[in-house]
């Protein structure tokens, strides 16, 4: 079961924040949003990542080509370049970093990605906001229905996309308002 997570936006609300770096890169103490959404999906076992990447895609493509060093105290020789780590990150993560383009819808942004799911089931969230779901629950919820598609929402659906639904189906999405 792959993760999938959508980390292109542009994050236009947050102005002056992501000016430099896209929203996922935004940090909760001193780890990326990002990496706290992928911490809760490994606390459930899931631990294959697929990253949809846009703008500034090269900060994030940088933090996981050197999470090492962002993760980890490490020792270097800076005549040699040997480095060493002294207290190794513990995460056993396999994380895709995919180019979906630019100025990509979410929709383009999942075909784009589509050879690398996996054929049963894969999950979906946001790169830009960390929640407290019950993944397992989820899952469970999620097969004992059989449907093609689950998904969580957030209260107040006034600051977010809002989801309309009837006796627990969708009926429609309103996006968020644009400013």
């Amino acid at each position: 079961m792959k993760v999938i997570i959508l980390a292109g936006g542009y994050g236009t609300r947050l102005g002056n924040l992501t000016e430099d770096i896209p929203k996922p890169m935004l940090k909760i103490g001193d780890k990326p949003i990002l990496w706290h959404i992928m911490k809760i999906y490994s606390s459930y076992g899931y631990k294959d990542f697929i990253i949809s990447l846009g703008y500034k895609q090269e900060v994030i493509k940088h933090y996981f080509n050197n999470f090492d060093i962002h993760s980890n105290d490490f020792t270097i020789d800076l005549a040699s370049k040997k480095k060493k780590i002294l207290k190794p990150n513990n995460e056993d993560w396999k994380v895709s970093l995919i180019d979906t383009g630019l100025n990509t819808l979410k929709g383009a942004r999942l075909k784009k990605i589509e050879k690398h799911l996996d054929a049963d089931i894969n999950m979906l969230t946001y790169g830009d906001g960390v929640a407290n779901v019950n993944i397992k629950d989820l899952i469970k919820f999620h097969k004992s229905h059989k449907k093609i598609l689950t998904i969580t929402g957030v209260r107040p659906p006034s600051r977010f996309g809002e989801i309309i639904e009837k006796d627990s189906k969708l009926i429609s999405f309103k996006e968020k308002a644009q400013t």
